[in-house]
């Protein structure tokens, strides 16, 4: 990577008249270089999001009494979760404690 001596900027490669030169926004421009390319590798980290867990340990989490659409049980296990942005209510899950259905709250 080359810098320009007047302004310490980055030297970008352009076509000049046919051929390769490096220039800078400040207006410098380097004649002698050949060959001069710009490659950027850009890499993306794939992000695994769990929002229910089988194996979760449904013990610790608290009760209240909400009626299971699935068996009509009147207790069922419940987590918060953050689901949209930050400025957006978060998202309450229940989990019947009975047959384990699990569902969202739509209040």
């Amino acid at each position: 990577m080359l810098f320009c001596p007047k302004c310490g900027s980055i030297l970008k490669p352009k076509t000049d008249k046919g051929k390769k030169v490096l220039y800078c926004s400040c207006g410098y421009t380097n004649k002698e270089v050949e060959g001069a390319e710009i490659k950027e590798v850009v890499s993306k980290q794939e992000k695994e999001v769990e929002v229910v867990s089988e194996e979760q340990d449904d013990a610790v989490l608290p009760l209240t009494s909400e009626v299971c659409p699935k068996c009509k049980h009147k207790k069922a296990h419940f987590w918060l979760a953050q689901m949209r942005g930050g400025d957006e209510p978060e998202t309450k899950f229940l989990k019947c404690e009975r047959c384990r259905h699990t569902w969202r709250d739509q209040s």
